[in-house]
């Protein structure tokens, strides 16, 4: 037989609470903005310097590396590393909205 009361509250399962929001201090988006500026400092360094003349003084000051360091592959490796940064730094940029009271 089938029941003929609705069920009350007190037999429904309630949904669970969601955790509250962090609360993110200065220090954190400090942080954040300091990595983000890391990220592309060093990511505009080894996207240029391998193509500059300071990349041959460096070559010619390690001698045992200068078959290397010229290798214009090695030179592209680089700046691969700095386009990973700066893709880095720039996807932290969008998570900077985090801080945000949304």
């Amino acid at each position: 037989m089938m029941p003929t009361e609705p069920p009350t509250e007190a037999t429904e399962p309630r949904p669970p609470e969601p955790p509250p929001a962090p609360r993110y201090r200065w220090y954190h988006k400090l942080s954040a903005v300091l990595f983000i500026t890391l990220c592309l400092d060093i990511g505009l360094f080894l996207l240029i310097c391998p193509w500059t003349d300071y990349w041959d003084n460096f070559a010619a000051f390690v001698r045992a590396w200068r078959p290397y360091l010229d290798n214009m592959y090695f030179r592209g490796a680089v700046s691969g590393l700095g386009v990973v940064n700066l893709y880095i730094s720039l996807g932290e940029v969008f998570r900077l909205r985090r801080f945000s009271g949304h």
